[in-house]
């Protein structure tokens, strides 16, 4: 069974998932920290709990997700994994940054992605399992990590508790959002446990029957 341990990080207030399971191996999704309490609270939990980092992924690439990927690839010699989509269309988080007019913070590193993850792609840790599904929208390259055994999903910022991505940034489509979310999410069993970007868990029922944009 997988533990999912979530750290809510940076001003934006970003879901940065750990998960876990009973190997001790574990994957990073959306690493937001933005400073070094931050990065301390992190890397204490790894290493008081004895866990095996073995990969970072990005749900996206907007900057507050992944603003913690230097100190990860840094300290533990990972590099961040991404879909081609937002690698290509996005720009890098100093850019975004400075568009944004997010000063009063550090910039970060920005750590070059080589490694693509696509639709269908299984993400192996441990005895589990993830498995990709592609929800562009949001942006052109947003991923969801789906595991089915333990009945949960990682939306990043595609679907939120009765709420949706945005879809006024880089590469940013309603229509294509509304449909990934429809074909994508919205099709995984009702008691599935929807773990988002931002904001508190949800379940796919719950959206359905409750969320105003899917009406």
């Amino acid at each position: 069974m997988i533990d999912i341990k979530i750290f809510e990080f940076n001003f934006v207030a970003v879901n940065t998932y750990l998960l876990y399971d009973e190997t001790k191996e574990s994957v990073l999704i959306d690493c937001g920290c933005m400073n070094q309490n931050e990065e301390q609270t992190l890397s204490d939990f790894i290493e008081h709990n004895n866990l095996q980092l073995k990969r970072l992924l990005c749900t996206h690439l907007h900057y507050d997700h992944i603003v913690g990927n230097a100190f990860i690839h840094h300290r533990y010699g990972l590099e961040p994994e991404a879909h081609h989509a937002d690698v290509e269309l996005l720009p890098s988080a100093r850019t975004q940054m400075r568009f944004m007019n997010v000063f009063q913070f550090s910039m970060p590193d920005d750590i070059n992605i080589t490694k693509y993850l696509n639709e269908n792609d299984k993400i192996c840790f441990g005895n589990s399992e993830l498995t990709i599904r592609h929800v562009p929208g949001h942006s052109p390259g947003s991923l969801a990590f789906y595991n089915q055994r333990d009945g949960f999903v990682l939306t990043g910022d595609a679907l939120f508790d009765d709420s949706i991505g945005r879809t006024d940034l880089w590469g940013g489509d309603y229509d294509i959002l509304m449909a990934s979310i429809k074909d994508k999410l919205l099709t995984l069993p009702d008691e599935t446990v929807v773990y988002p970007g931002h904001g508190p868990s949800t379940t796919i029922i719950d959206e359905k029957r409750f969320n105003p944009f899917l009406h």
